[in-house]
C-alpha cells in the first residue's frame, strides 16, 4: 500500500478534495526539509483552485464543450513543456500505457474529463455554492468508497462525519433538487477518480500530462467541428483567445504547486488545505455570483460542514499519532 509521510494511509485518508482539479494518487516521499515553502505552495494551490469560477465566465460566449476542449488540449502542452523544461525522464509513459494500466487511465481521464465538464457548466450557469458543497463533501465520501471498495475499517470519526454530511444532503435536497446534482455528480466523479488513481498511481503532473493526451483526439475533434461549423470562438478576439489558453496554464500550474507542497506538508496540514478552495467558491458564489441561499440550504451546509470538522479532526488525531511514533522525527529539519 502507498505511503504517506513514513505511515501508512487508507485510501479515504490519501485521495486529496479540489475543486475540479486535486491530484489523488500523487505518491508521497517522506517528509523532506523544506515545510513553509510546502505551506505556500499548498496554500498558492487552493488558493488557484479556489479563484477558478472567476475566469470561466470570461471565457463566454464559448460553451462548456469548447472551454473544455480547450482546458484539455493547453494543460497537456503546458505541463508537457514543463517536463521537457525539467528534463523529466519519459519511462513512466511506457509503464503507463502498459495493457493493465491505460484502460484505468481511460477511464480515469474521462471521469476527470465529466469533473471539468460538470464544474464549467455549473460555474457558467450560476450553480457556484452547489459546486462547493461537492467539494466539501468529497472527503466523506472517500471514506465510503474505502469502506465499501477496499473493506477499510472507518473510524467513529469517519462514521460521524459521514452520518452528518448525508443528514446536510437529504437536508438541501428536501427543498433544493434542482441544484443538488451538481454536487453529487462532483463529488461521486471526483472520489471515483481518486479510486482509479489507486490503480494507475502517478504523480501529479505526469498524470495530468497523461490524462489529458489521452482526452486530446475528443478535444481536437471537437474543436476542427466547431471551426468546420463556423461556430468555435478561438480566433474571435486576442484576448478571448488568450483566456482560453490561460484556462488550460491555469489547470497544470496549482498542479505543480501541489507536486511541491504535497511531500513536504503533514497530513493534517493538507486536510486543512482541502477546504480551502471550495470555502473561496463558496464565499464568491455568495458575494461575486450573487447566490441566494435559501434557509434549508443553510441548515444543511451546516451539517455537512459539521461532518467535515469531525473528519478533520480524525486526520489530525492520526497524524498526531503517526508523529508520537517516531520519536526521531522531533531532530528532523523541516
Amino acid at each position: 500500500m502507498p505511503t504517506c509521510g513514513r505511515f501508512p494511509m487508507p485510501y479515504s485518508a490519501r485521495v486529496n478534495d479540489h475543486a475540479a482539479d486535486a491530484a489523488p494518487g500523487i505518491s508521497a516521499p517522506p517528509r523532506p526539509a523544506g515545510e513553509r515553502l510546502g505551506l505556500v505552495t499548498g496554500i498558492a494551490a487552493y488558493g488557484i483552485w479556489g479563484f477558478f469560477p472567476l475566469l470561466f465566465p470570461l471565457l463566454l460566449p464559448a460553451g462548456p464543450l469548447e472551454i473544455l476542449a480547450h482546458r484539455v488540449l493547453w494543460s497537456m502542452l503546458a505541463v508537457g513543456l514543463v517536463l521537457v523544461a525539467l528534463r523529466h525522464p519519459w519511462g513512466w509513459l511506457r509503464d503507463a500505457l502498459a495493457p493493465r494500466q491505460l484502460p484505468w487511465m481511460l477511464l480515469g481521464s474521462l471521469l476527470i474529463g465529466a469533473n471539468w465538464l460538470t464544474f464549467i457548466w455549473a460555474i457558467n450557469n450560476n450553480h457556484v455554492v452547489e459546486s462547493s458543497l461537492g467539494y466539501f463533501i468529497n472527503p466523506l465520501v472517500n471514506i465510503l468508497l474505502g469502506v465499501l471498495v477496499f473493506g477499510e475499517k472507518m473510524s467513529r470519526g469517519g462514521l460521524i462525519g459521514t452520518l452528518l454530511a448525508a443528514a446536510g444532503v437529504t437536508v438541501i435536497a428536501w427543498q433544493n433538487w434542482a441544484g443538488l446534482w451538481v454536487s453529487l455528480t462532483l463529488a461521486a466523479s471526483f472520489g471515483l477518480y481518486g479510486l482509479v488513481k489507486k490503480r494507475a498511481t502517478l504523480p501529479a503532473l505526469e498524470g495530468l500530462f497523461l490524462e489529458s493526451g489521452l482526452l486530446t483526439p475528443l478535444a481536437v475533434a471537437y474543436w476542427v467541428y466547431l471551426a468546420a461549423t463556423g461556430a468555435s470562438t478561438f480566433g474571435a478576439g486576442l484576448g478571448h483567445s488568450a483566456l482560453l489558453i490561460l484556462a488550460g496554464i491555469l489547470t497544470a500550474l496549482p498542479l505543480w504547486l501541489f507536486a511541491i507542497a504535497a511531500p513536504r506538508l503533514p497530513l493534517g496540514v493538507v486536510g486543512v488545505l482541502q477546504y480551502v478552495a471550495p470555502t473561496i467558491q463558496f464565499l464568491l458564489g455568495l458575494t461575486v455570483f450573487k447566490q441566494v441561499v435559501t434557509p434549508s440550504y443553510w441548515a444543511g451546509l451546516i451539517l455537512v460542514w459539521c461532518g467535515s470538522v469531525v473528519y478533520l479532526a480524525t486526520v489530525f488525531s492520526r497524524t498526531r499519532r503517526a508523529r508520537a511514533a517516531r520519536p526521531s522525527d522531533a531532530t528532523a529539519p523541516h
